[in-house]
């Protein structure tokens, strides 16, 4: 996300709302978010749609981290034997659940 510019990227919401398209369009092509404004205060922010997608990803990732050092700290973890030994039960279930299905859509 590239750096907010007060002077731009703050605005009123009557401004944004007289300019909507002008305004969707700036994001798009600037990646910069908009700061919109009610009653001189923050009230949203508009995102171009690769700004959410790409904070989407690092919330993710980092709830992913977050579970895994969580589950670290509460001895849920697996030794790598008991893991290949999941996977292929994992693995095998599924193989055996596609071959049921395909038996049965015969």
């Amino acid at each position: 996300m590239n750096g907010l510019n007060i002077s731009k990227d703050i605005i009123p919401v009557g401004e944004f709302k007289a300019g909507l398209s002008k305004w969707l369009k700036s994001v798009r092509e600037t990646n910069h978010p908009l700061i919109i404004t009610q009653n001189g205060r923050p009230a949203g922010v508009l995102l171009s749609p690769t700004e959410y997608d790409e904070l989407v990803a690092v919330r993710s990732f980092i709830q992913s981290v977050e579970r895994g050092i969580a589950d670290a700290g509460s001895n849920k973890v697996y030794s790598t034997q008991e893991l290949r030994e999941e996977l292929i039960n994992h693995r095998g279930n599924r193989n055996n659940a596609s071959e049921v299905d395909s038996r049965s859509t015969r």
